[in-house]
């Protein structure tokens, strides 16, 4: 009976340490694909705030672009004034 319990405690000494090692490779697995999609996310988030960025100044550029032709025919023309 001695033996048997010593072969059930180095059984579990042996499946015990596996099972850690295969739990340090899961867990670095989980840690690099956490780690490589907080990168693409934040990569495509910057991506899409300088797009909006960009839009919105070229946005302003057109509207007071506009505006500024809007003034100028809305002035009085010098044949008017006299």
């Amino acid at each position: 009976m001695t033996i048997s319990f010593v072969k059930v405690v180095a059984f579990f000494v042996i499946f015990s340490t596996g099972l850690l090692s295969s739990c340090a490779e899961f867990k670095e697995a989980g840690r690099t694909i956490g780690h490589t999609t907080r990168n693409v996310t934040r990569e495509i988030g910057h991506g899409t705030r300088d797009a909006a960025k960009e839009i919105g100044h070229g946005t302003r550029r057109v509207v007071n672009s506009i505006g500024q032709e809007t003034n100028d025919a809305a002035k009085p023309s010098p044949d008017d004034e006299q």
